[in-house]
């Protein structure tokens, strides 16, 4: 059975940058209380780094969760919405910046520990570059490099999984795709730096997910952790998961039990102008729905990659629809 969490931010203002909020913005607390409540199936939750979690609130929020059955499923250090990270955070020209960012990279290394949170989910948005003839990229990658590399030997029982994204918010993100993420992984040297799949970003960069799941595999077991969402392939819509890609969710679930994945199944979507309990707990009952059937036609599923018949697949898949 597979393990289902939320991004508790994603329950509050999602706002964009046309308008500021669509809606009122709870606190942490009274959105895990809504997340407790009234969302199905949840047994973790996301939190963000100095939006929900911090070292004044550590021990109030660990009292939370386990008074609720829940499980911080990982943390999400926020290096991207602070401005003096606005031209990167661990790949910062300056090295003050940079050593900034690190040192907030081990407070939130060790809250992790304090709360009994065994992943910290690195999505390093700022960490990328705009304009050509303005980067160092041997350079700047060799501080990711190094960066992660201490993180990752200073706190040796925490893994660390790179979110990767191909633009959003700058034009070029350093970890962009699951190939060159998978390198930079490798590059630390440390068996506890894995990767993180949002399907979302996976479909802005044209990747087809299940083989992504495959390379983490074949790479070593490298798939630390996945967000689910969908989108129309151009932008990170963060919508609603299977209100898209109905098939490619099929296949994914299908992948992700022969890779023998054992991560968290974890939501994160921006509705922003629908209710998120609802919106968020319709991601989690489609995705029980694709796994239903995969569980329902596993064999026949493998069957038809073997046979290598579009034909066959196609009725397989007309069946599906009752």
């Amino acid at each position: 059975m597979n393990k289902y969490s939320i991004i508790l931010g994603n329950l509050g203002n999602t706002c964009d940058r046309f308008c500021k909020g669509y809606k009122n913005n709870p606190s942490s607390e009274e959105m895990l209380e809504m997340a407790i409540r009234k969302i199905p199936h949840i047994k973790g939750v996301e939190l963000v780094g100095n939006w929900d979690i911090r070292k004044d609130n550590a021990k109030e929020m660990k009292k939370h969760l386990a008074d609720h059955g829940l499980e911080c499923s990982s943390i999400i250090p926020d290096t991207f919405s602070e401005s003096d990270y606005g031209k990167g955070s661990i790949t910062s020209t300056d090295v003050r910046i940079r050593k900034k960012a690190l040192d907030y990279l081990r407070e939130m290394s060790e809250i992790a520990l304090e709360i009994d949170c065994k992943l910290l989910n690195l999505w390093l948005g700022q960490d990328g570059y705009d304009y050509l003839l303005t980067t160092d990229y041997l350079g700047e990658r060799e501080w990711l490099k190094e960066a992660t590399a201490a993180l990752a030997r200073e706190y040796p029982s925490l893994k660390f999984a790179l979110e990767y994204k191909p633009k959003e918010p700058r034009n070029f993100s350093y970890h962009a795709r699951m190939a060159d993420t998978i390198l930079a992984a490798k590059e630390t040297e440390c068996n506890n730096v894995g990767v993180t799949i949002d399907t979302g970003h996976s479909f802005v960069a044209g990747e087809n997910v299940s083989e992504a799941v495959v390379l983490a595999k074949r790479a070593g077991d490298m798939l630390y952790h996945m967000h689910f969402n969908d989108n129309h392939g151009s932008w990170d819509d963060d919508m609603i998961v299977g209100t898209v890609h109905s098939v490619v969710y099929i296949e994914l679930l299908f992948w992700l039990r022969k890779t023998g994945y054992k991560g968290w199944l974890s939501m994160d979507q921006y509705p922003y102008r629908e209710d998120a309990v609802d919106a968020i707990s319709e991601s989690i009952l489609w995705v029980r729905k694709f796994e239903a059937i995969v569980d329902e036609y596993y064999n026949e599923i493998e069957s038809l990659i073997k046979l290598n018949d579009a034909v066959e697949t196609s009725r397989f898949l007309r069946k599906l629809i009752r």
